[in-house]
């Protein structure tokens, strides 16, 4: 079973995307890093660089027909870029319309609320996101993780780095259910 992690070329929250890739692995799935560019992609630890990591697919190459779910790591600047890209918009909001679980962390939401999926939706994340998820349609909750069953797929949203265990263990048992 392969996952997509959807990220733009910089500004993912590094441990946002090492810690539910490292689930998916140990689950004994294959994750796949799409991002709008081939090459390389910059993370961050909060506003300083971190490491590099290899694209595996851009958001041209990769259809949601090939992955059993996405995961959307925040970071403040990533989840911003990747709302201003269509395709990448595009390639989010093809999960929901395929019935497929989408997961997104921290900021993460924002590629939610650009692709108009979140409206009828609960969901959590970092507090800055509130008014825009509510704006959307969707009800915020502050809570460390929320598995949404509203609409055809599932839904999993957590706040932060510190939410991240129970983020990869509800990303590899929703994931798995539907796999």
């Amino acid at each position: 079973m392969k996952v997509a992690f959807l990220v733009a070329t910089e500004g993912v929250e590094q441990i946002e995307l090492t810690e539910p890739w490292q689930a998916v692995k140990d689950a004994g799935w294959t994750p796949e890093l799409v991002s709008t560019s081939s090459g390389e992609i910059q993370a961050l630890n909060h506003l300083d660089k971190a490491d590099t990591f290899p694209v595996d697919k851009t958001v041209s190459d990769a259809s949601a027909d090939d992955y059993a779910g996405l995961v959307l790591p925040g970071g403040v600047a990533n989840p911003d870029f990747l709302r201003l890209d269509r395709k990448a918009v595009a390639f989010a909001k093809s999960f929901f319309d395929a019935g497929k679980p989408v997961a997104a962390i921290c900021h993460g939401p924002w590629t939610l609320v650009e692709a108009g999926v979140v409206r009828g939706r609960t969901l959590t994340s970092w507090p800055s996101l509130k008014t825009d998820i509510e704006n959307a349609g969707g009800t915020w909750v502050d809570e460390q993780l929320k598995v949404c069953s509203a609409g055809p797929n599932k839904l999993i949203t957590s706040r932060k780095p510190d939410d991240l265990k129970a983020f990869g263990e509800a990303i590899t048992d929703e994931f798995g259910k539907a796999g």
